[in-house]
């Protein structure tokens, strides 16, 4: 095939996809880029993935353990230098990539504010007929062969992404300490392009049907209990010494229920938001999927850190993020 054909082929290819089929390929790509990290070797994992107090404490035991290695080593009379070379240079090339590029972990609050600006941005885009999402919707319309959700579940969803960013900007203003902790900017971005996607799911399968009456009725107390306690799980956070272990309300039985939270928000969303005749809107379960990988990769971090600062009794029986499951 010859080079122009196959262009042209492609290009028509990916202008045939539907606006929420992309949407969902980011998400399950952002999931599965996760899934990949967390089946990583631990000191690539934790290179990577943690930050703030478990990167400090990880660190600290990464080089009690390259000691007591080497310390054996010279005892067994073996040269540091041939235990495993390849594996020192994968790991060094990860740490040096994972260093550079490092941004503030208070950049979060960029996430929230970005999402409260699309949810005012698709508003005005609505109330004004905008040509944006007008060819969105015209793209998605074309390609649906069955009935889209309803315009009342849609706005519900708006409600419960415009609320939630609110809020989030609030906490990070007004209780949430300042902290000298870093991140990855490649993790800052993801999150950024995250809630950028999310603003456009929310709507993009949306009509003008008759409301889902019941979907509404079932989602919005799910998203009312996430909401109130996630806020309050993070008011507990902030007023907690530092470092110390998290034990009141929610705390008792999870090790971090402001993700459960967190989950839940994007359950309602994929129910409050499903089409005629599915229980779920599939482009917000692709969401809700990357969201569990990510924040429970945190989770069972946050655990395994606990447990060595505070003891096992500490953790025990209670769960990384989901009650039961895990």
């Amino acid at each position: 095939m010859a080079w122009p054909q196959f262009a042209h082929e492609t290009v028509a290819t990916l202008a045939a996809v539907q606006p929420s089929q992309w949407c969902q390929a980011f998400f399950l790509g952002a999931a599965g880029g996760v899934a990949v990290v967390v089946a990583a070797p631990v000191e690539a994992r934790t290179l990577l993935m943690d930050y703030g107090a478990r990167k400090a404490h990880n660190n600290k035991q990464q080089q009690q353990r390259e000691g007591q290695h080497q310390q054996g080593q010279q005892q067994a009379g073996t040269p540091a230098s041939q235990t495993s070379p390849s594996r020192d240079r994968l790991l060094s090339l990860v740490a040096a990539v994972s260093s550079w590029g490092q941004v503030p972990h208070s950049w979060f609050v960029a996430f929230y504010m970005a999402s409260l600006g699309c949810s005012l941005f698709w508003l005005v885009q609505y109330l004004t007929q905008g040509r944006l999402l007008d060819h969105i919707a015209a793209r998605q319309v074309a390609a649906e062969s069955r009935p889209p959700a309803a315009l009342g579940q849609v706005a519900v969803a708006w409600v419960i992404m415009f609320l939630q960013a609110s809020r989030r900007v609030f906490e990070h203003a007004t209780i949430i300490k300042p902290s000298k902790s870093t991140i990855w900017f490649v993790h800052w971005v993801l999150g950024l392009c995250f809630y950028l996607c999310i603003s456009v799911s929310i709507w993009v399968d949306g009509s003008n049907n008759t409301a889902t009456l019941f979907k509404i009725l079932f989602a919005t107390p799910i998203f009312l209990f996430a909401w109130v306690n996630q806020y309050r799980c993070h008011k507990y956070l902030a007023g907690l010494k530092k470092y110390s272990l998290p034990d009141e309300g929610l705390f008792r039985h999870l090790i971090c229920p402001h993700y459960t939270c967190e989950c839940l928000v994007y359950l309602s969303l994929a129910v409050v938001t499903a089409p005629p005749g599915q229980l779920c809107n599939k482009t917000l379960l692709c969401a809700l999927l990357f969201v569990a990988i990510n924040l429970g990769a945190t989770a069972s971090g946050t655990h395994k850190w606990y447990g060595e600062k505070f003891g096992a009794g500490a953790v025990a029986g209670k769960w990384n993020m989901i009650p039961f499951l895990f």
